[in-house]
């Protein structure tokens, strides 16, 4: 009579029956059926003198309970994920057309419009902007005073320091701040108009203009 040396299952077949393990791994059910014809065999040609106990035939139950336990609740989670993704995707879409603030220096400055924002992590007494051009070079100072904590949305009327009517273009901005001589943690943050909305592996994205691809969770400010 044959026999069998071990009386565990092989953790290659439990493996097998991992969704996440293999590409080729088959349903909760297959596994079921794989996992108790397995069973059955191993009982048949089990070493009379060597049975196979209740514990282990409890502990390899217990396993496979487990393992389709796993593959269920993967699916569950992958429905809701997807589920969620699609309710910001409709939400998102809500925002095309919508002004919006996120982390970047940038400023697009048309016709006398460049609005920006600043995030300030505490509150802070004094504030600085300073707007600079393509090249680098300052070209208009703004001295905020005293501010709270949290996010500021402001605007360049296009007017330098001398008080002359800068040329449309890109700028970018730069911002200080400090309270009582000690420095506070400023973001500069940028303006866009959203222009479309993807979903994919990255989840929600939208396409602002000036800032590009941008996710929906960076975005900090709707206006």
């Amino acid at each position: 009579m044959s026999t069998v040396q071990n009386n565990t299952v092989s953790p290659s077949l439990l493996a097998s029956m991992n969704p996440a393990s293999t590409a080729t791994q088959g349903t909760a059910a297959a596994a079921q059926d794989t996992f108790m014809k397995l069973l059955v065999t191993q009982m048949k040609n089990q070493d009379p003198l060597n049975p196979l106990d209740n514990a282990q035939v409890t502990s390899q139950l217990a396993q496979l309970s487990t393992v389709t336990g796993i593959e269920k609740m993967n699916t569950t989670l992958q429905s809701l994920i997807g589920s969620y993704q699609s309710s910001q995707t409709l939400q998102a879409a809500g925002m095309i057309g919508h002004g919006v603030l996120a982390a970047g220096s940038s400023l697009n400055l048309n016709n006398g419009q460049a609005p920006f924002g600043i995030d300030l992590t505490a509150s802070a007494d004094d504030v600085k902007v300073t707007i600079k051009d393509a090249s680098g070079r300052p070209v208009r100072s703004m001295d905020l005073g005293s501010q709270a904590a949290g996010m500021l949305p402001l605007q360049w009327d296009g007017r330098t320091d001398s008080g002359a009517a800068a040329a449309n273009g890109q700028y970018s901005f730069t911002v200080s701040a400090t309270q009582a001589g000690q420095k506070v943690g400023a973001d500069s943050l940028a303006f866009g108009q959203v222009a479309s909305v993807a979903s994919g592996g990255q989840g929600v994205v939208l396409n602002v203009s000036g800032l590009g691809s941008v996710n929906l969770a960076d975005i900090r400010q709707i206006l």
